[in-house]
């Protein structure tokens, strides 16, 4: 059976970016569902078309893309993608929560968006296996930066990549009847344990 393309939408106030991501994302074998000019129009068109993940400008007229993301997952959560026209901190310090899973600055190119979707999904399912440990989203959050630094762990440690990290930690949590977040934690206290012995050696 066909794989059925991921369904994305769009937006951005620069139709230009628009009528771009609608052509690229097609060639990267997506489907567009929806493209909107400004932050509510996108709201709307999502509640209307359920995409599977939405790729917007962070700076729109009406809504930004952080709270049109808050907005949206309030009703069903979906990953999102944020474009932005210059690195800012305080907005990756902001889209570092909820269902944000990616940050791109443009000009945004066809391999960047290539590599970066696949990466979304991936965060997004891994976000959902632990709301679905947790007691709730809140939860889930703090329970993502954990997963995350373990995960940053083990790619370093181990010389792996990102989701081969992640499956590595349910395959433990599995095997041991433990939840991830459990052993994502005692990886974390590991590495800190091996940190104190390598300062060691290096102070004697």
């Amino acid at each position: 059976m066909n794989q059925q393309p991921l369904r994305i939408a769009v937006a951005d106030d620069d139709r230009d970016i628009r009528e771009y991501l609608q052509e690229v994302l097609p060639r990267l074998g997506y489907r567009v569902t929806a493209s909107a000019a400004t932050g509510r129009e996108l709201v709307d068109k999502c509640r209307a078309e359920r995409p599977e993940l939405i790729v917007t400008d962070i700076k729109m007229p009406d809504l930004d893309g952080i709270d049109m993301a808050h907005a949206i997952s309030r009703d069903s959560p979906i990953p999102v993608i944020l474009l932005s026209a210059h690195h800012d901190a305080d907005l990756i310090a902001r889209a570092g929560t909820d269902h944000i899973m990616a940050y791109l600055i443009k000009p945004v190119s066809e391999a960047d968006l290539k590599a970066a979707i696949p990466l979304a999904m991936q965060r997004f399912r891994q976000m959902q296996v632990l709301t679905e440990e947790s007691a709730g989203l809140r939860q889930a959050l703090e329970d993502r930066k954990m997963i995350e630094k373990a995960k940053g762990i083990l790619m370093r440690r181990l010389r792996i990549e990102e989701e081969d990290a992640f499956r590595r930690l349910r395959m433990l949590a599995s095997s041991q009847n433990r939840k991830v977040i459990e052993v994502g934690r005692q990886v974390i206290a590991a590495d800190e344990v091996f940190h104190q012995l390598e300062q060691l050696g290096h102070g004697g």
